[in-house]
Parts: C-alpha cells; sequence; structure tokens
C-alpha cells in the first residue's frame, strides 16, 4: 500500500512501518500475498523483452521479483516515499540487480518519464493512495508505449457512496492518503483515458480469509517476532486496524481487485 501521487511531506511508511509490513508479509514486501499473489496478477503476460514501469514500488520486492522471475528487459520502480526508494536500492544491491532494475524518487503529481516511454505499467496495492483516478490513469497512458499493457492490483470499495461507519472507523485506523474508489469509477477513468479490453477481478474472497490469518497472527503466536521488529505498540495498533479492516472484508465494502487495460495500438 505504497504512497505514489499523493499525501504528506512526512513518509506514511517510515523505517518501523516497513519493518513491520516486511514482517508480516515478507522481505521487500509492503502489500499481501507475496510472490504468489503477484503472479496471479501478472498470469498471462508475456513480459520477453519488455520494459516495465512498476509504481508504487515501495521496498523493492516485488519489482526485484519480477526482474527474477520473468524475461523482461529493464524495470524501474517509482516511489514518492524516500525511506522506501532506499530500502529498495540497498534490496537491489544486495541481489546484484542493478543492470536491470532501478528505482527512482519523485514528487506527487505527473512521472518523470517520457510519453510511450514503457510497455507494461505494473502497480501492486499502491494507487489507492492516489485520489483523482481520472488523471492516474491518463498519466499511465501517456506512459505506455502503442499496444503497451497496464496491470496492476489495488483495494478498491464496493461503491462510490458515502462510506459505511465500519469503513470509517477503518479508514480512521489506517491513519493513511487512501483515496479508495468503486471499480465502475476505476473502469471509468480507464475508458475515459482510452484504454480497451478492461478487466477487473474482485480479490475479497481470498484477502477476508488472509487477513482473518493475519490477524491471528498478529495476536497470537508471531507477536513477539513481529514486535520485535517494530513494537509492541506498533503491533497492538496494527490488531486495531486489522480488527476494523476485517469487518469492511467481510461485509464485502473492502474490495481488493486485480484491474487490467491496453493502450491501442496505432
Amino acid at each position: 500500500m505504497q504512497a505514489t501521487h499523493s499525501g504528506p511531506a512526512e513518509p506514511e511508511y517510515d523505517a518501523v512501518a516497513i519493518r513491520f509490513l516486511e514482517a508480516l508479509w515478507g522481505e521487500g514486501y509492503l502489500s499481501p500475498g507475496g510472490p504468489d499473489e503477484v503472479r496471479r496478477v501478472v498470469e498471462g503476460v508475456d513480459f520477453s523483452g519488455r520494459t516495465v514501469l512498476d509504481i508504487g514500488c515501495g521496498s523493492g520486492g516485488v519489482t526485484l521479483f519480477l526482474a527474477r522471475e520473468y524475461p523482461l528487459s529493464a524495470i524501474t520502480g517509482f516511489d514518492v516515499e524516500q525511506p522506501v526508494v532506499d530500502a529498495a536500492n540497498r534490496r537491489a544491491a544486495r541481489e546484484g540487480l542493478e543492470g536491470r532494475v532501478r528505482f527512482l524518487r519523485g514528487d506527487p503529481g505527473p512521472l518523470p518519464f517520457a510519453d510511450s516511454s514503457f510497455d507494461i505499467v505494473f502497480s501492486k496495492d499502491a494507487l489507492i493512495h492516489v485520489g483523482d483516478k481520472e488523471a492516474l490513469f491518463a498519466e499511465i497512458f501517456r506512459l505506455l508505449k502503442p499496444g503497451g499493457l497496464f496491470c496492476a492490483s489495488d483495494w478498491l470499495t464496493s461503491h462510490d457512496g458515502e462510506p459505511s461507519p465500519d469503513m470509517k472507523a477503518y479508514l480512521a485506523a489506517e491513519g493513511l492518503s487512501f483515496g479508495m474508489a468503486s471499480a465502475e469509477r476505476y473502469e471509468r477513468a480507464m475508458r475515459s483515458a482510452g484504454f480497451t479490453d478492461i478487466r477487473t477481478v474482485n480479490r475479497n474472497p481470498w484477502y477476508r480469509e488472509v487477513a482473518r490469518g493475519e490477524l491471528e497472527r498478529l495476536s497470537g503466536p508471531e507477536r513477539e517476532r513481529i514486535s520485535a521488529a517494530s513494537s509492541r505498540d506498533y503491533v497492538d495498533k496494527n490488531i486495531r486496524t486489522w480488527t476494523a479492516m476485517q469487518k469492511v472484508l467481510d461485509s464485502g465494502e473492502h474490495c481488493p481487485t486485480h484491474l487490467r487495460a491496453t493502450k491501442p495500438a496505432l
């Protein structure tokens, strides 16, 4: 859930947050599911010789996994938060992947790349931090080469009306710059930008069970290990957050979703 285009000047994902999330989700991962979920997001995508942009790369685990796992020519990870980009660069150096992978930090707003720079634009649970979905998808469309592919997962909501009391409580517990929207709004924004072959897949049934297991881990057998990586107070705060999140997952209002769309060829 890395910050991308919006948010306060102070990082939302500081060193403690990074250590906590990696202790819960795996080294380099700031969103759930690990490599298996990344494989599901990109299932069937042809990476051969392709240039890839990972928007909201966080601490780099997903970007580096894609570089190791698929025959892409180069991948760029982008984030607005310096602590996560620093962590990603350290990880890339340790793995000896600097030749195919680079990580950049930039300010919120238009991304610092030329038109038609990438064959594939990818993102893992980061676009939630961008409230203006129309501007976001216009920018992604600009960055893709004709015939290019947008492929992502993100945290959506089931509707664009007033959030339920449970959703308001969850968002307050998170305390992050979330700009949640429905699949219908994402689809409209992608269509308005010019995308075709738009597909969305609701992953709520998967994550509501995964999140239940995460809450059990935080509250039980892994509490001490994860507290040692962050702090006991931080774990206690996130137990409250996960408890609030479970309610909106169980109600179906919180909808982790896979997204895919194509920029038409010339």
